[in-house]
């Protein structure tokens, strides 16, 4: 893991078209932005695990046995 340490206003830059910039520094939380090409999901954490868990449900070998069914022996 790369840590670094930026002021409010600072930013870093992912790659050559992903930027991560402080906005606010208040109490126990950090206001960040992120500019990103519309081709990158940027989503928090908790948002992300969700959506994995909801594909990986909808994949799952239940539904894939049910597709089988309409596919001809």
């Amino acid at each position: 893991m790369l840590v670094l340490t930026r002021k409010e206003n600072e930013s870093i830059m992912i790659g050559d078209d992903i930027e991560v910039k402080v906005l606010d520094l208040r109490d126990n939380q950090v206001k960040i932005g992120i500019v990103a090409p519309r081709s990158v999901a940027v989503h928090r954490r908790e948002v992300y695990l969700a959506i994995q868990a909801e594909n990986a449900q909808a994949a799952s070998a239940s539904e894939v046995s049910d597709l089988s069914k309409l596919i001809p022996q």
